[in-house]
């Protein structure tokens, strides 16, 4: 029997007619309604024709995550007084429950998405509702550019509806929308309970977290909070933290409090998940959850919510190949989202465990997952719809450049894709397999030597991270889940029972066997294997003191590693000379990568996994300060093998020794004070005149290194052949010759200048303006300053005494002599009296001598 009385309360009630209309037009609309309206289940019971308001419709509804899959169709089937399984179904990963009855099919948006690449017409459905569209999952995002695409060359009668609490409507509109016009947005009314705001900031200020870390103060505070909100408040608490790490100190914290505690997240059992949304039986309740509390479903009871103001979201470190999850602030948004789940069925009140001060400047959305995660999966599944570029697909976001350039690297080297980026047969089967290409990329290669059984156990653990008490070493992991009751373990099983379903009976590869045990080879040596598969730019080779360097060029540690603490304290891996690295991220600010899960590994099974990455041949650079030729073996950037190379080729020798020059800078070379001096005199005129000097710095010289040092590059083998480089002669070449300004290089930045006493005296060009230092009597009978540059600079005059001592400086000789050389020569006659010190210098002759010299002259 249907629950009327119950539908009839849902506010969404008032949306209902517009929404119709819209799926009669234009075919497509956006729905935004707040949480408690009813959304996600009045709708599409409305859209079937379940509850009487129109013709039976086919409505498939697509969730983020398989709870709120799960609890969407319960509380569905529910409402027309039926199991889940009848008119209304569900699908989500291993868990199917839909019957020839099914009108109303919820499935993950990760499912939509395989429906999609076997039947793109969708035969049957009528209407998809995409819901919780704000979330921008990549999988959402994806089904969605499908699904207009279909709508517009296959299906245009295909109804869609993308429905959300808070969202960005008006983009979504014009997504949806056709001929240049927006789909319509149908709003409905939220629920009338009122929310209370409780601003509960940390007293003492806490670290801001950073990668998986969050400051331990943080999540005492939030417990403390909690309690509180037990103390002030009734009803059931509901308390929003980033992960399953956290959720579990917070709630290690709170033994004690009247109260049951529970834990929901989305690696927690079913049981578990349908027990906390099935309500309490009288016993107050602490709900501990991740962000899937945030949408899709009522945890019944809560009149509570304790943010802590934090969400866990993915990052991708493209350079180094890591993929990790990240500890952010979570956006306005997911904050409304997070207090709307205290006034679901009552008034409530929200504890934000951070000053309101703060709140205006959090993010307004969370960030598009197209924007920063690994990009492999969305890469092949474009692929697979024939759109390898993405380019032609309707995204809110386009995916980054750079990202996508990388997820195709990815997808080339494991066979997916072909070198113009088309899916190949085998891509269409990994993308069929429900995994990441990586893992089934493992899985598909991995039974082909070890069985589809060992391998498919073994990218089930690597399909979902195993608890951290399981340990970071692999193969005691799958070892510990085999023995395990808990529901990991229970998962585990059902994943792998999946995976050996649907990678089947492969053919054996080479020296392998296709569903035997891999020769007799233990659970670590396949669990080294199969990972080494997935990532095998993460093999690892031990350098000492716990640390690893991995084939992509990252170097790793081991949890436990660095000072203070022996090398990999805790690890069943610190003895390992190979690791296969299955999981790693990379703290902020650290150098290497922190390991989180490996294999031990030899190196025959490393060559053989990562085989792409192996190569040989020969590698002369620059190292250590010279040239080095060796012939080296490499799997990626770890050295295997080397030997020293007697005759290297000439070309590769020229490089090093210029990537030498590059990394030392020009001083390698033999510079004579006469080369210097070249090249201060060229700097000038480049700086006074420009073109066509040119420029001679390190970097410009460096730049044009192949044109004035080119015959000597060629001779050179080794760092000595440098130094014995003349650079003045090789950087005369760069004079303008071709033009012939280079015969006026004299004229207009001469090395030495002729001075009234017959001396050809040095100009040094080192300084911002050209030096003559000469002895001041040597300058006698001279009016003016001398000029260089054609005129345009005058030099600067440094006089000195007889003894070479400076005594004054000019650079206008005509003013020194009126009203300078007075007081000079009072100072200084006295002590050189041997010297002219003539009245008038600007007549007197000049002399390099002595007076009693020049007398007997």
């Amino acid at each position: 029997m249907i629950r009327r009385d119950v539908l009839a309360q849902l506010p969404v009630n008032t949306a209902l007619p517009a929404l119709r209309a819209a799926l009669d037009g234009p075919g497509a609309a956006v729905l935004c309604a707040p949480p408690g309206t009813g959304k996600t289940t009045l709708v599409p019971l409305d859209l079937a024709g379940l509850t009487g308001a129109g013709p039976v419709r086919r409505v498939l509804v697509a969730e983020p995550r398989r709870i709120a899959a799960r609890a969407a169709a319960r509380r569905m089937a529910w409402l027309l007084g039926e199991k889940a399984g009848e008119r209304v179904g569900f699908t989500v990963r291993g868990e199917r429950r839909a019957g020839p009855r099914t009108v109303v099919e919820v499935v993950t948006t990760g499912v939509l998405l395989q429906r999609l690449q076997r039947d793109p017409e969708l035969a049957g459905v009528d209407v998809v509702v995409l819901d919780e569209c704000h979330e921008r999952h990549l999988d959402a995002d994806t089904s969605a550019a499908f699904l207009l695409d279909v709508r517009e060359t296959l299906r245009p009668e295909l109804g869609l509806v993308a429905a959300s609490a808070t969202t960005d409507a008006e983009g979504w509109a014009r997504l949806l929308g056709a001929g240049g016009r927006a789909a319509p947005v149908v709003e409905a009314a939220g629920v009338s309970h009122a929310v209370e705001v409780v601003w509960a900031p940390p007293v003492r200020p806490v670290r801001p977290s950073h990668g998986m870390r969050v400051d331990p103060a943080l999540l005492t505070h939030v417990a403390e909070v909690v309690r509180r909100a037990l103390g002030e408040q009734g009803g059931d608490v509901l308390c929003f933290l980033p992960g399953v790490g956290e959720i579990g100190r917070v709630a290690g914290q709170l033994a004690g409090v009247d109260a049951e505690v529970l834990q929901v997240h989305g690696r927690a059992p079913a049981e578990v998940q349908d027990a906390v949304l099935a309500g309490g039986d009288g016993v107050r309740r602490v709900v501990l959850a991740t962000s899937v509390a945030e949408s899709s479903l009522t945890v019944p009871g809560v009149r509570v919510v304790v943010d802590s103001g934090l969400a866990r979201v993915p990052r991708t470190d493209h350079a180094r190949g890591l993929s990790a999850l990240a500890t952010v602030r979570a956006s306005r948004a997911s904050s409304r989202q997070r207090a709307g789940r205290a006034g679901r069925e009552a008034p409530g009140v929200v504890y934000r465990c951070w000053a309101e001060g703060e709140d205006g400047r959090l993010p307004a959305f969370p960030d598009p997952e197209i924007r920063v995660a690994d990009l492999t999966a969305f890469a092949l599944q474009a692929a697979c719809w024939g759109d390898p570029g993405a380019g032609g697909l309707a995204l809110l976001d386009a995916p980054p450049a750079g990202a996508l350039a990388a997820a195709r690297e990815v997808l080339a080297a494991i066979g997916a894709v072909d070198a113009e980026g088309r899916a190949t047969d085998r891509g269409v089967r990994m993308a069929r397999l429900g995994l990441h290409p990586r893992l089934a990329r493992a899985l598909l290669d991995g039974a082909a030597e070890v069985g589809v059984r060992r391998a498919a156990e073994v990218v089930a653990l690597l399909s979902e991270e195993p608890p951290r008490a399981y340990g970071d070493d692999l193969a005691a992991a799958w070892r510990t889940a085999r023995r395990g009751g808990d529901g990991y373990a229970a998962r585990w099983r059902q994943e792998a029972r999946r995976l050996v379903s649907a990678a089947g009976e492969p053919r054996a590869g080479a020296g392998g066997s296709a569903s035997g045990d891999g020769g007799g080879r233990s659970d670590d040596a396949v669990a080294g294997f199969v990972a080494a598969l997935a990532f095998p730019e993460r093999v690892a080779r031990a350098r000492g003191a716990g640390g690893f360097l991995m084939a992509s060029g990252t170097g790793a540690e081991l949890a436990g590693a660095g000072p203070g603490s022996r090398a990999g304290d805790g690890s069943g891996l610190r003895d390992a000379r190979w690791l296969a690295v299955a999981v790693a991220d990379r703290p902020v600010a650290a150098v290497s990568a922190r390991v989180r899960l490996a294999a031990v590994l030899d190196e025959e099974t490393a060559c053989a996994a990562a085989g792409a990455l192996y190569s040989s041949g020969e590698e002369v650079g620059w190292s250590g300060g010279d040239v080095v030729a060796r012939r080296v073996t490499r799997l990626g950037a770890i050295e295997l093998a080397s030997r020293p190379l007697a005759s290297p080729g000439a070309e590769l020798l020229r490089e090093a020794v210029v990537a030498g020059l590059r990394q030392e800078g020009p001083g390698l070379l033999r510079w004579s004070a006469g080369a210097v001096s070249l090249r201060q005199r060229m700097a000038f005129l480049h700086r006074e005149l420009g073109a066509p000097w040119p420029e001679v710095s390190d970097a410009a010289l460096l730049e044009r290194v192949e044109e004035w040092l080119g015959a000597e590059l060629g001779r050179a083998r080794r760092r000595a052949d440098l130094e014995r480089i003349d650079a003045g002669q090789a950087l005369a070449r760069l004079l303008p010759w071709a033009s012939g300004d280079a015969a006026r290089f004299d004229e207009l930045a001469p090395e030495r200048i002729e001075v009234p006493s017959g001396s050809r005296v040095r100009v040094d060009y080192g300084g911002e303006q050209p030096v003559l230092a000469v002895k001041l009597q040597e300058l006698f009978g001279r009016q003016a300053s001398p000029r260089v540059a054609g005129g345009r600079v005058p030099v600067l005059v440094h006089l000195l005494s007889p003894a070479g001592r400076p005594a004054a400086v000019t650079a206008d000789l005509a003013s020194f002599w009126r009203e300078g050389y007075r007081s000079v020569r009072a100072e200084l006659r006295g002590r050189y009296p041997k010297h002219p010190w003539p009245e008038d210098p600007s007549t007197a002759e000049p002399t390099r001598h002595t007076t009693a010299r020049l007398k007997r002259g």
